[in-house]
């Protein structure tokens, strides 16, 4: 394992990553699951509506549903918007450009990967089966966690999960509430923007994106850090 020196270049104890935007473009089928479940109850819900679930825990997302008329159980909204959602990866995992790639780059330098995301496990595991072979190393899913994005939990457990400070770990998130969570948890947070913007705060790292992107990226980003 690499070792860290102030102004030397090396891998991150591990990549966490997020996964509806960042790994996956599976947010379109979260969208497209909740008009078809509101309009089925006679609802109106729009995309732009949807907008404001990206990053949120299910229960929150359930929640505001709920606020919006759907006189349904949280747990049960949650229940058939998950249907759907596996419905639709089963048939075609929307992987985001250059995901695959960066993976691929993170195994060959045996830099661990863990998913850690608000969807619940059912949805992640079909996501990482999908996923070449060893691709993560496990799964923080938002029905394991007490608190959900952006509390810290989902990112500290994820580290300590793999006996590692948080502040080796490099995250990878696409949200408002994903980035605050790695950011808390005291990761190297890194925001990729999607669908939502991502505020450019002082000492925030953004990318636009991962295709391009290698390992290398991180290993100099970790380098200007530790100076």
């Amino acid at each position: 394992m690499l070792q860290d020196y102030a102004g030397i270049m090396t891998n991150p104890a591990a990549i966490l990553w997020d996964m509806d935007g960042t790994l996956v473009d599976t947010e379109p089928y979260w969208i497209e699951a909740e008009i078809e479940l509101m309009r089925a109850h006679g609802l109106d819900w729009t995309a732009e509506q949807g907008l404001q679930f990206v990053g949120n825990d299910l229960l929150t997302s359930a929640g505001i549903l709920r606020a919006a008329g759907l006189n349904l159980p949280l747990e049960v909204i949650v229940e058939k918007l998950l249907d759907k959602v596996i419905d639709r990866v089963r048939v075609a995992v929307p992987f985001r450009p250059g995901a695959l790639e960066f993976l691929a780059q993170a195994r060959a330098e045996d830099i661990p990967c863990l998913l850690v995301t608000m969807s619940y496990r059912s949805l992640a595991e079909a996501v990482v089966s999908a996923c070449p072979a060893g691709s993560f190393s496990g799964i923080v899913a938002g029905d394991e966690v007490s608190a959900g994005k952006p509390d810290p939990e989902p990112y500290l457990k994820a580290a300590a999960m793999l006996g590692l400070d948080p502040a080796d770990c490099v995250a990878l998130e696409d949200s408002v509430p994903g980035l605050t969570s790695a950011e808390a948890a005291g990761t190297i947070a890194i925001g990729i923007p999607h669908l939502v913007e991502l505020e450019p705060l002082p000492g925030r790292h953004l990318w636009s994106g991962l295709e391009g992107r290698s390992i290398a990226d991180l290993r100099e980003l970790r380098s200007r850090l530790s100076v």
